[in-house]
């Protein structure tokens, strides 16, 4: 399998990543600069992940983004903690605050634009079934309605793949620890990176804490956060 991969340098992208270079090549990575306070951290993580691989690894700019979103993760204003949030009943509220509108389907077709004229059949992305319940382009529905897209915006009929997909965080982790996927790289926090690290209080921190501590392996991970 000839793969592009969407290479946030978060938990998802790092482990989808190591899956599709255990099961075929990855002809590039790709990292988005759309305004996002994390980026650097990001950028960071992905990089040198496709170094230590050997794998091309290219940033795309979407300058375009920052005209178009003022929220915490287009890198305007701060983030509020989420010491004591409930995602249950703030899933929308949460929602709201992230949203980069039509995010997914413009990284996916730039992707796709990639891997036809690399000559890859398939575009890997980092989604989950936890952030699934919150985000509806991380879903499954999502990568099925995109793939029919696909298969007539496409020559080659490049097609969307995500070995997390049904996987919540945990077992995202789990996966990670089994193939063996840099997890000391993950950068999956919104905010701006501390000295390197990540931020330790915004919802996706909270959730990556959670989930290496399900698996057992937050003490070992845990020099990741600043808090």
């Amino acid at each position: 399998m000839k793969a592009v991969v969407l290479l946030s340098g978060g938990l998802d992208s790092v482990v989808n990543f190591k899956c599709a270079h255990d099961e075929g090549e990855i002809l590039r990575a790709l990292t988005f600069d759309y305004g996002q306070a994390a980026f650097e951290g990001e950028a960071a993580a992905a990089a040198e992940c496709a170094r230590r691989y050997g794998v091309p690894h290219e940033i795309v700019g979407l300058p375009w983004y920052r005209g178009l979103i003022g929220n915490p993760p287009a890198g305007i204003g701060a983030f509020a903690p989420v010491s004591g949030k409930d995602f249950e009943t703030d899933r929308r509220s949460l929602l709201e605050e992230t949203w980069v509108p039509n995010r997914n389907a413009v990284l996916v077709a730039v992707g796709a634009a990639f891997a036809e004229s690399l000559g890859a059949g398939v575009v890997v992305a980092g989604f989950n079934l936890e952030e699934a319940e919150i985000y509806p382009d991380n879903s499954e529905e999502f990568v099925r309605r995109t793939n029919a897209a696909l298969e007539v915006s496409t020559l080659r009929g490049v097609t969307v793949k995500s070995y997390t997909l049904g996987l919540d965080k945990s077992g995202t982790v789990a996966l990670g620890l089994e193939r063996g996927a840099p997890l000391d790289l993950v950068y999956s926090c919104y905010a701006r990176p501390q000295g390197g690290l990540m931020c330790g209080v915004c919802p996706s921190c909270a959730r990556l804490k959670a989930a290496l501590d399900a698996g057992g392996v937050l003490e070992t991970y845990g020099g990741r956060f600043a808090a």
